[in-house]
């Protein structure tokens, strides 16, 4: 008697393109349709980034809840996030995101995390005493005073004078009040969604790697990293402790440092998050193979992202692991292969790649199911668990 093969498929959103769940559905249905004996198991992941919340809430069996809170300009928007029980699930992004900024207003000198803090502050409101926050795509550097103001601290000029939470205003921090902070934070429980281990400053910090995608130039790139410093120094001075060089601190624009500092939060990689979340371990038991990917297969993969989270899981049961991108770096692939992945597959062609068409939906699902019948014409894939 023959066991049916199990084929567990678990990738992230092709950003631009393709949710999680979407992707996810578009080769758990190419499977079937080529390999009806299998057995597909699909679970939607993330790794800290946009889309981290909806995962983790349909996870948890929790609800998405709707705030009002201000966008990286201080625009009123309507955010949203989840709640399962006393568990608020928020994703940076859905108010401080790089996505609610227009190309041409890009300026992490005038973008706040106000708006995260807002998201913070309604569910502490809601009673949520744990949170599962994600920090990635954030258009900031800040610092997270932002975040921090709308908690209620005070971050004080030499002056005497509130400053405003915007990376511009990090130069002027003199002193910090935390007299009017929400006191419903001294019970908060925050576990922080991470998939970089960046430092707050220096060469290898939050505004010299990330500043220039957030539209930053080379001088707004040296006032941040120089703000950032006044704000390392004052709060080691505040707390008694320095966080700037602790991986993580430099994570989105120096939210991680924030997070850490002053709410005593525990980073952890995005990825083993939603994984422990999803109950990837037991999925995986007696699997033939893992399908994984995301939009883009590159440098970055193999640092955190949610592919490698699930290489990294699949190891230990032995399963081979394919990796699928929308695009795929063509020199990380050696990088991919010594990582462990058993197959490295790319659903467009790098020399007529066109975002415009390749990135609508229906392209993007036909490609996909393109490759699908690729990699399952590879037999020795899936002889795993054939008898």
């Amino acid at each position: 008697m023959s066991q049916r093969p199990v084929i567990v498929v678990a990738s992230d959103s092709f950003k631009g393109s393709l949710t999680s769940k979407e992707v996810n559905d578009c080769i758990a249905a190419a499977i079937l349709q080529l390999k009806p004996e299998c057995v597909v198991k699909a679970v939607e992941i993330a790794d800290g980034g946009e889309g981290t919340s909806g995962v983790l809430t349909r996870a948890l069996g929790g609800d998405s809840v709707s705030a009002v809170a201000s966008d990286p300009l201080g625009r009123e928007i309507t955010a949203h996030y989840g709640v399962a029980g006393n568990v608020a699930i928020i994703d940076l992004a859905a108010a401080s995101g790089l996505t609610l900024v227009g190309p041409e207003e890009r300026n992490p000198l005038l973008t706040s995390t106000f708006g995260l803090g807002q998201l913070i502050h309604d569910a502490l409101a809601r009673g949520c005493r744990d949170f599962l926050i994600g920090i990635g795509g954030s258009a900031t550097n800040d610092g997270g005073i932002g975040m921090l103001s709308a908690l209620g601290y005070r971050f004080i000029d030499k002056d005497g004078n509130r400053v405003e939470g915007r990376g511009v205003d990090l130069c002027r921090i003199n002193s910090v009040d935390d007299s009017h902070r929400l006191t419903e934070l001294n019970d908060a429980r925050i576990t922080v969604a991470c998939d970089v281990a960046n430092p707050l400053i220096g060469p290898n910090g939050a505004s010299v790697i990330f500043g220039p995608q957030k539209g930053a130039n080379k001088a707004m790139v040296l006032a941040l990293d120089n703000g950032l410093r006044r704000l390392a120094k004052v709060t080691a001075d505040f707390i008694g402790k320095d966080f700037s060089t602790a991986p993580g601190a430099g994570a989105a624009g120096g939210v991680g440092f924030a997070l850490m500092a002053y709410l005593g939060a525990e980073l952890k990689p995005g990825v083993d998050m939603v994984l422990d979340a999803v109950g990837f371990d037991d999925l995986i038991e007696g699997a033939s193979l893992v399908i994984t990917g995301e939009g883009c297969l590159d440098g970055q993969t193999t640092m955190g992202k949610a592919p490698y989270g699930v290489l990294q899981r699949a190891k230990h049961h032995n399963v081979p692991v394919v990796a699928i991108g929308g695009r795929v770096e063509t020199a990380a692939i050696p990088e991919l292969f010594n990582a462990g992945f058993a197959a490295v597959y790319s659903t467009t062609s790098s020399a007529t790649f066109n975002p415009s068409t390749d990135l609508l939906p229906a392209i993007a699902r036909a490609n996909l199911t393109r490759t699908i019948s690729a990699i399952l014409a590879t037999d020795n894939l899936l002889n795993r668990n054939e008898i």
